[in-house]
């Protein structure tokens, strides 16, 4: 049996791993000249700091298996995210928790006494709340989201915050102690020798071929016994029906010496500024000692036709047209799509591989069994 994988992403990898150790040749087709997808990672040749490429990617997870997958391709150091933010020249801790809440306020308020005062500030509604902003008002009240999440989701999403769904903040927590640890999964770390070493452990196997700065033509499908295409669903059809929209990012690198805003990722939350955040490398890897530092400088805007696609915008609008193509994938012979831009969705680097785990070993149990491979192995 031969397996054609568009994509040396998380998804194509480890769905090309778990093939081949099966005995499938895997062909995987790469369009850039790396692989790891927007999980690259590079040591910079004049400082020799750990650069994610594509902005920041931190390992966090309660998937045990996924944990421990990803381990046994490379080391993972510790690695605990703590964000700061700017508004109004000031600066926060991330996520809003009892110390973000005392400082803005200028309180002293201990858990229970900043519980019944952020819920006398939230806007009571009469229905669920639909929106980002109405969820917002709801949680944390309008003084705390003017000041953290409005002009930053303007920035970030280019839209206003009533038009995004209340779904986006329910990812976001408010605590009521002094944690500032950015996410609250139990395993969070970061591989020692960088994501791309990681994807290239994964891929490396005799039975798998990576071809690096080649797109895969829809006339080799025919070629293959199967198809998993990890590229955007749209472009798969040649944008048929239209494009779906993303928001892509720009980055301003910037070299300096020294250090330049003492951690990793400072949010610049109210609309003073045009960039979302900054982030400085080298607080990535804080087992490394590094006497210079780089910076990137993020900006967000709509993708264009020649850029790398990085956040689906998942509006009603979009949604129709992303069913056309969903109807349009079904119906394809042999296809299976795959990861991000296939299921046009954003996801977390362990969803990413416990989808791609999922997908490996249902198409395995279907091929045994000799049943029809089906287009998505997620729900759409």
């Amino acid at each position: 049996m031969k397996v054609a994988i568009v994509g040396a992403g998380f998804s194509g990898a480890v769905i090309a791993r778990e093939l081949a150790v099966k005995g499938i040749k895997i062909d995987i087709f790469e369009q850039r000249k790396h692989i790891a997808g927007n999980c690259y990672t590079e040591r910079d040749e004049s400082t020799g700091i750990m650069i994610h490429s594509y902005g920041p990617h931190i390992f966090h997870t309660d998937d045990k298996e996924v944990w421990d997958y990803v381990n046994s391709f490379g080391v993972f150091e510790p690695y605990t995210n703590r964000v700061k933010a700017v508004t109004d020249g000031k600066v926060y801790s991330l996520p809003i928790n009892l110390h973000t809440i005392n400082q803005f306020f200028s309180k002293n308020l201990s858990p229970q006494e900043a519980k019944e005062f952020i819920k006398e500030l939230c806007v009571k509604f009469d229905f669920e709340p639909k929106t980002f902003e109405e969820q917002a008002l709801s949680f944390i009240g309008k003084e705390l989201y003017e000041a953290f999440f409005k002009f930053y989701t303007i920035k970030q999403w280019g839209l206003e915050p009533s038009e995004l769904p209340a779904s986006i903040l329910k990812r976001l927590p408010v605590r009521f102690n002094y944690n500032d640890n950015y996410f609250s999964h139990r395993y969070q770390g970061m591989p020692r020798d960088g994501y791309s070493s990681i994807v290239n452990n994964i891929i490396n196997h005799e039975n798998i071929n990576v071809s690096l700065c080649e797109s895969f033509d829809n006339e080799q499908i025919e070629m293959y016994d199967h198809v998993f295409y990890s590229g955007t669903i749209d472009g798969f059809f040649n944008y048929s029906l239209g494009r779906l929209p993303y928001r892509t990012l720009d980055f301003v690198i910037e070299n300096h010496s020294g250090d330049y805003q003492g951690g990793a990722v400072i949010n610049y939350c109210d609309n003073t500024r045009e960039y979302t955040r900054i982030t400085e490398h080298k607080y990535f890897s804080p087992w490394e000692n590094h006497d210079d530092t780089i910076i990137y400088k993020e900006y967000s805007r709509d993708a264009e036709e020649n850029d790398i696609p990085y956040y689906p915008i998942r509006q009603v609008k979009e949604k129709e047209l992303l069913n056309k193509y969903v109807e349009l994938a079904r119906k394809s012979e042999n296809v299976s799509f795959i990861g991000r831009l296939g299921t046009y969705r954003y996801l977390d680097m362990d969803v990413t591989i416990r989808e791609a785990l999922n997908s490996a070993r249902e198409f395995l149990k279907l091929v045994e069994n000799d049943e029809k491979i089906p287009a998505f192995f997620v729900d759409m």
